[in-house]
């Protein structure tokens, strides 16, 4: 149950935090670094320790960044 748990994590968590640091920071290359610096870190401290849960991380990667560049751009009228 708990590796379930961390495939399903794998598969949705980092395609999420790709899209709201892209959202946050509006710009989609950034929102990815920062998400790739978390992923790193999680397998530094040894959290992340098998070879396909990096893969289905890559593939979540994948997709946010995907999906990222498919949200709305930022408003005209905004102050950067």
């Amino acid at each position: 149950m708990e590796m379930v748990i961390k495939y399903l994590s794998a598969l949705i968590l980092p395609g999420l935090l790709v899209m709201l640091f892209s959202r946050v920071t509006y710009n989609r290359l950034i929102g990815l670094v920062l998400t790739v610096a978390l992923i790193a870190a999680s397998v530094y401290k040894g959290y992340t320790n098998a070879f396909p849960l990096i893969v289905v991380d890559a593939f979540s990667l994948t997709a946010g960044f995907w999906l990222a560049a498919k949200m709305k751009p930022k408003p005209a009228g905004t102050k950067e």
